[in-house]
């Protein structure tokens, strides 16, 4: 195994498959595909998505008879094709709630003032709260008699959590990760040309992580239909070498032969432009597969001239993979990047050749409104938000990501720190690692893996170390080609250092050039950074409120400021660069405040993914574009003559500041820093004048505004596509007569939709509110809320009015345009 602590530690290039939802996507069957799943000339592979008409059922963990006799009478598990009434199909479910995937059910639930709960988002889960801890889903859905001698697999991207899934009556298995995918092969068990019932028992008492995790079905389900030969589940892995300017695509294929004959075939290993373009390609020789074997192929392919995937244009090449033995058996299609990637002791880190600075944040997965149930979509506005304000990089803390938001990455251009949620060795963990890592490792934004993050009790211990190694060394089997790190907040020298490949620093700033002068050939990385805590439009703070003043200077005891923190990395050529602690707020610690605060204030937008001021202090030394932010509001009646600190986040050289009309004095803008000056309130304005070279380049103004008179609404999108999945990301802003935004707005806002679509979420960024997230009004906070509105199936228009008490209501209009549904189970 290649040493990978030496300086260059990483020259390999990469390339990398990001998949439609989240998997290599496939050809639906041929319409005129005859019977015999064994007949050549077909592509008998089908993905379907599952997501649609559920039926959903909160259970009573503390009393078996109200939990459907779930283990009452001792015989779930006696007779096969009997294991609870509700997994059968003569069930009666029309009571229980209809509802389609994702769903989350934590995110409806009341908040609660209980200790347990407070790291959880105040939702009540847990041993103490048995009747809102357990959920039961069901499908009816049909399989055609077609089908019979193809194998049939569920595929679940994401159960929140400890799940037993069964399938006519008949117990498939039990999941424990709430974030690792997992699947079942179901051919045995189906009824083919008849109706099948699929029941899966969610169980969110216990949690893994604390912060909030949700609760049931969260991601897509699949049903997956392939021949008896066929590309093995996750069975693609793609590398690739760059030099001058060509690329040797290394491509390993897995075969499976799930029959009881040996079976003869070929693979042809196809590479597509992004215009589907054939750039280069592969052939096997004929093998024989035995019966309820695999067989491994191994291709190379040279592409001239390729081109590579980068932070700024994130091209994808598509691998088409085809099983073929007198015609075709299997075709699967593998989007992939091609660029190398260098993790360098003294220098930083390299994309194709260039130093990048990583410009990171680590983030959960939870979004106002919706909990921890996102639409695709939703991932994407995300990541959207993150570069807008300079970022290049994410971490999936502390936990694999759903995979919607890999593909986010891959196609707008954002690094990915993919990390595993159990630091362990056991046939679990390993378990965990190995399906995220599959899964993922052909993902061109995934550039390094983290194995663990803060694990006090092994991170400095030689049996950490051990531990380690064994997850280490299933990781270089599987992808050779990234390194791994762990996100330590401490013992750095020993344990998990003896071990990983890249040092990952938890805070400590003060000790990260000790670090480096011992250890002058370990790369290294910030893994998690700053923890500065502030609220949206709030410049004091007010512990009874629980809400935290925005400028950049309040941070618990193990953190630092925004400014401090990247000061320190930016100036360090060995440090490849960090991710602060977060992006986004998110439910759970909620820090420094207690109740009635209900999440962190650690984000540098909030839940909806509004700016706080911080944004703009990112956005100036991250982006590329010049920054001119002026804070605080100029809304202070009350306080006239009072002094009030005035804030500038800006990149040019200098900044002059004007409170109505009058200079209050010019300054020049320090490297990674701000500008400040304390003024005397009185309405009116404030103006900033943004000077580069000696010329004025920019000018932004704070006014005092009115009274709120009416409402603005801002869809993120005018036109999305009438496929019952996609959504609209509505900011909603309360403005004065002059269509001002008014900061300190709080009014009730009533959301009406009309049209082929509905409301699934609103929310407003509020940590200490108490609203509920799926409901038809939300409460501006500091004059900002948000609707979240999704696409019915029918092309149409959706009308879409908010309403407030004294103000002049508005109405946005979306259009639903025709689309393509995915194949779906009917």
């Amino acid at each position: 195994m290649r040493d990978w602590t030496r300086r260059d530690l990483l020259k390999t290039g990469i390339s990398t498959t990001a998949a439609l939802a989240g998997s290599a996507r496939a050809f639906a069957q041929s319409p005129d595909a005859g019977n015999s799943p064994n007949e050549p000339g077909q592509f008998l592979r089908e993905r379907l998505l599952l997501d649609f008409g559920w039926r959903f059922h909160l259970g009573h963990a503390d009393d078996p008879a109200r939990d459907f006799e779930f283990g009452a009478n001792g015989e779930t598990f006696a007779k096969s094709g009997a294991f609870a009434p509700p997994c059968r199909t003569n069930f009666d479910d029309s009571a229980w709630q209809k509802i389609d995937l994702p769903h989350d059910w934590a995110v409806e639930l009341p908040f609660e003032n209980a200790k347990p709960l407070t790291s959880h988002g105040s939702k009540p889960l847990g041993r103490s709260w048995p009747a809102t801890s357990i959920g039961w889903y069901r499908r009816i859905f049909s399989v055609p008699a077609s089908d019979a001698g193809r194998r049939i697999a569920l595929e679940f991207d994401g159960v929140f959590r400890d799940s037993v899934v069964v399938l006519n009556g008949h117990y498939l298995g039990r999941n424990l990760s709430g974030y690792a995918p997992f699947r079942y092969d179901v051919s045995d068990f189906l009824s083919y040309g008849g109706q099948n019932c699929l029941a899966v028992r969610v169980d969110a008492t216990l949690n893994e992580g604390w912060f909030y995790e949700g609760a049931g079905i969260y991601r897509h389900v699949w049903l997956t239909k392939t021949g008896p030969l066929h590309v093995a589940h996750h069975g693609t892995y793609v590398r690739t070498d760059v030099e001058n300017g060509a690329a040797t695509i290394s491509i390993v294929t897995e075969i499976e032969n799930d029959s009881d004959a040996a079976k003869p075939c070929r693979l042809i290993s196809n590479v597509l432009d992004d215009h589907g373009n054939s750039v280069a390609e592969a052939r096997s020789d004929e093998v024989t597969v035995p019966a309820w074997g695999r067989w491994r192929f191994e291709h190379r392919a040279n592409v001239r001239e390729a081109h590579l995937w980068s932070i700024e244009q994130p091209y994808l090449y598509r691998l088409i993979s085809s099983v073929e033995s007198g015609g075709p058996l299997d075709r699967l299609e593998t989007p992939f990047g091609v660029r190398t990637l260098r993790f360098d002791a003294a220098e930083g880190f390299f994309l194709n050749g260039k130093n990048v600075k990583i410009k990171g944040t680590c983030n959960h997965q939870d979004h106002a409104g919706l909990g921890s149930a996102l639409p695709d979509r939703v991932q994407y506005f995300r990541i959207e938000r993150l570069k807008e304000m300079g970022s290049n990089a994410y971490r999936t803390s502390h936990n694999p990501p759903t995979p919607e938001l890999l593909d986010a990455c891959d196609r707008l251009g954002m690094l990915v720190m993919d990390e595993t949620r159990m630091e362990s060795s056991s046939p679990e963990g390993l378990s965990q690692l190995e399906r995220m890592v599959r899964r993922d490792r052909n993902h061109p934004s995934v550039v390094i893996w983290s194995l663990a993050n803060e694990e006090g009790y092994d991170q400095g211990k030689e049996r950490g170390a051990r531990i380690l190694t064994t997850m280490k060394r299933l990781v270089h089997e599987l992808d050779p080609s990234r390194p791994v790190t762990t996100a330590m907040n401490g013992d750095w020298g020993g344990g998990f250092t003896l071990v990983e490949d890249v040092q990952g620093f938890n805070y400590n700033n003060e000790k990260i050039d000790a670090f480096h002068q011992k250890f002058p050939r370990m790369p290294s990385i910030g893994t998690e950074t700053a923890s500065t805590v502030s609220t949206r439009g709030i410049y004091s703070n007010d512990k009874e409120k629980g809400y935290v003043s925005a400028y950049d200077l309040n941070f618990p005891p193990w953190a630092c400021t925004a400014e401090s923190w990247w000061k320190l990395y930016d100036a360090r050529p060995f440090l490849e660069g960090g991710f602060a602690w977060t992006g986004f707020d998110y439910r759970g610690e909620p820090t420094p405040y207690g109740w009635p605060c209900i999440n962190s204030h650690f984000g540098i937008m909030d839940t909806c993914g509004f700016p706080k001021d911080n944004f703009f202090y990112y956005q100036a030394w991250w982006g590329s574009k010049a920054v001119l932010h002026l804070f605080p509001h100029w809304n202070w009646a009350g306080q006239e003559g009072q002094e009030i600190d005035v804030w500038c986040h800006s990149n040019l050289e200098r900044v002059e500041l004007f409170v109505n009309g009058q200079s209050a004095g010019a300054k020049n803008v320090e490297r990674n820093s701000h500008v400040s000056w304390k003024v005397q309130y009185a309405p009116g304005a404030i103006e900033a004048r943004g000077f580069q070279g000696g010329r004025e380049v920019l000018r932004v103004k704070r006014e005092t505004t009115g009274a709120p008179a009416g409402i603005l609404l801002h869809p993120d999108r005018l036109n999305i596509a009438a496929d019952g999945e996609d959504v609209s990301m509505i900011a909603v802003e309360v403005v004065d007569d002059r269509g001002r935004m008014v900061p300190t707005a709080d009014d009730l806002i009533t959301f009406t939709v009309g049209g082929p679509g509905r409301l699934i979420g609103v929310g407003n960024g509020d940590p200490s509110s108490h609203e509920p997230d799926k409901a038809s009004q939300r409460r501006a906070f500091n004059g900002l809320c948000m609707a979240i509105v999704q696409a019915a199936k029918q092309a149409g228009t959706i009308t879409v009015t908010a309403t407030a008490s004294g103000l002049k209501s508005v109405t946005a209009t979306i259009t639903c345009d025709p689309a393509t549904l995915r194949p779906a189970v009917s």
